[in-house]
Protein backbone atom coordinates (compact mmCIF):
# COMPACT_ATOMS: atom_id res chain seq x y z
CA UNK A 1 0.00 0.00 0.00
CA UNK A 2 3.00 2.33 0.70
CA UNK A 3 3.98 2.00 -2.67
CA UNK A 4 0.95 2.80 -4.00
CA UNK A 5 0.35 6.23 -2.25
CA UNK A 6 4.11 7.25 -3.05
CA UNK A 7 3.47 6.31 -6.27
CA UNK A 8 0.42 8.68 -6.67
CA UNK A 9 2.11 11.34 -4.76
CA UNK A 10 5.44 11.83 -7.20
CA UNK A 11 2.20 11.06 -10.06
CA UNK A 12 0.59 14.63 -8.34
CA UNK A 13 4.04 16.48 -7.82
CA UNK A 14 5.25 15.55 -11.54
CA UNK A 15 1.60 17.12 -12.43
CA UNK A 16 1.74 20.35 -10.70
CA UNK A 17 5.28 20.65 -11.97
CA UNK A 18 4.35 20.50 -15.47
CA UNK A 19 1.34 22.93 -14.57
CA UNK A 20 3.91 25.73 -13.48
CA UNK A 21 2.16 25.41 -9.63
CA UNK A 22 4.41 26.22 -6.77
CA UNK A 23 4.48 23.64 -4.12
CA UNK A 24 5.93 23.22 -1.33
CA UNK A 25 6.18 19.69 1.51
CA UNK A 26 5.46 19.19 4.98
CA UNK A 27 5.60 16.16 7.09
CA UNK A 28 3.81 17.62 10.33
CA UNK A 29 2.07 14.03 11.19
CA UNK A 30 3.84 10.73 11.59
CA UNK A 31 1.69 9.01 8.96
CA UNK A 32 1.81 11.40 6.16
CA UNK A 33 3.80 13.79 3.52
CA UNK A 34 1.55 17.39 2.85
CA UNK A 35 1.56 19.15 -0.22
CA UNK A 36 0.76 22.77 0.60
CA UNK A 37 -0.24 24.36 -2.68
CA UNK A 38 -1.13 28.17 -2.99
CA UNK A 39 -2.58 29.58 -5.88
CA UNK A 40 -4.47 33.60 -5.87
CA UNK A 41 -7.09 33.81 -3.31
CA UNK A 42 -6.67 30.05 -1.90
CA UNK A 43 -4.16 27.84 -0.67
CA UNK A 44 -4.98 23.93 -0.25
CA UNK A 45 -3.24 21.39 1.85
CA UNK A 46 -3.01 17.81 0.21
CA UNK A 47 -2.33 15.15 2.37
CA UNK A 48 -1.30 12.08 1.46
CA UNK A 49 -1.29 9.39 4.43
CA UNK A 50 0.74 5.98 4.53
CA UNK A 51 -2.76 3.82 4.50
CA UNK A 52 -3.53 4.78 0.82
CA UNK A 53 -6.05 7.61 1.50
CA UNK A 54 -5.80 11.02 0.83
CA UNK A 55 -7.08 14.20 2.26
CA UNK A 56 -7.65 17.90 1.16
CA UNK A 57 -8.44 21.04 2.72
CA UNK A 58 -8.54 24.10 1.22
CA UNK A 59 -8.48 27.86 2.66
CA UNK A 60 -10.90 29.94 0.70
CA UNK A 61 -10.25 34.07 1.43
CA UNK A 62 -12.39 36.85 0.47
CA UNK A 63 -10.02 38.77 -0.51
CA UNK A 64 -9.79 41.30 2.29
CA UNK A 65 -6.43 42.76 2.47
CA UNK A 66 -5.61 43.80 6.16
CA UNK A 67 -3.05 46.83 7.22
CA UNK A 68 0.15 46.51 9.49
CA UNK A 69 -1.87 45.96 12.91
CA UNK A 70 -3.35 43.06 12.42
CA UNK A 71 0.25 41.43 13.16
CA UNK A 72 -1.10 42.52 16.72
CA UNK A 73 -4.24 40.32 16.59
CA UNK A 74 -1.99 37.53 15.35
CA UNK A 75 0.33 37.71 18.30
CA UNK A 76 -2.49 37.99 20.87
CA UNK A 77 -4.48 35.77 19.69
CA UNK A 78 -2.35 32.81 18.98
CA UNK A 79 0.98 33.05 20.67
CA UNK A 80 2.07 30.85 23.47
CA UNK A 81 4.31 33.10 25.47
CA UNK A 82 3.75 36.19 26.98
CA UNK A 83 3.67 39.01 24.73
CA UNK A 84 3.50 42.92 24.36
CA UNK A 85 2.20 44.03 20.85
CA UNK A 86 3.85 45.79 18.47
CA UNK A 87 3.75 49.17 18.32
CA UNK A 88 4.16 51.83 15.26
CA UNK A 89 7.95 51.87 16.09
CA UNK A 90 8.08 48.26 16.57
CA UNK A 91 6.68 47.71 13.30
CA UNK A 92 9.08 49.87 11.53
CA UNK A 93 12.16 48.43 13.20
CA UNK A 94 10.50 44.90 12.11
CA UNK A 95 10.65 46.50 8.30
CA UNK A 96 6.95 46.45 8.33
CA UNK A 97 6.66 50.46 8.37
CA UNK A 98 4.46 50.63 5.40
CA UNK A 99 1.21 49.79 5.09
CA UNK A 100 -0.37 47.23 3.19
CA UNK A 101 -3.67 49.18 2.96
Amino acid sequence: MKDAIFSRLTTFLNELEKKNIHYTLAHNRDESIMVSVAIPGERWEIEFLDDGSIEIEKFIGNGEIYGKNMLNELFARYSDQPHNLWSSEDLEVAGLEREIT
